[in-house]
């Protein structure tokens, strides 16, 4: 009988293979999604930014209609110009260093470009004439 206690006392736990391969597993499966995370990062940051630069264009055209120009301001400020006819940044976090910007470039009532930077490093452009593009502003 003590035997038959013992045998069933060394039934009990993993061994030390079975839980390297298990950490191995997860440390696999680790290197996979981290990457994976960070580039969904990376694209919330640019649809942000994108979206900001389509929301001030909208301002841009609003701003022409009320005014008869395209708004010179620069950087685009919400409480200025833009932000008057409605234009408001998103969270300052998706632009890089922290910083919402966007740079217009207005040729008065003719043309402009808007053009910011996300916090993924990749400048992103919206032109009156060809609308949005990665850093297409001349």
């Amino acid at each position: 009988m003590l035997e038959k206690l013992r045998k069933d006392r060394g039934d009990e736990g993993f061994t030390l293979i079975e839980l390297l391969v298990v950490i191995i597993i997860i440390g696999i499966l680790a290197a996979i999604a981290i990457p994976v995370f960070l580039n969904q990062r990376a694209k919330g940051w640019d649809a942000a930014v994108k979206a900001d630069l389509r929301n001030a264009a909208t301002a841009q055209e609003t701003y022409l209609t009320d005014t008869g120009l395209y708004s010179t301001e620069t950087p685009a400020d919400q409480n200025g110009e833009l932000g008057g006819v409605g234009f408001k940044y998103s969270t300052n976090t998706n632009y890089d260093a922290n910083t919402a910007a966007i740079v217009v470039d207005a040729n008065t009532n003719q043309d402009y470009c808007l053009e910011a930077v996300s916090a993924s490093g990749k400048t992103w452009s919206y032109s009156s004439p060809a609308g949005l593009a990665e850093a297409a502003c001349p």
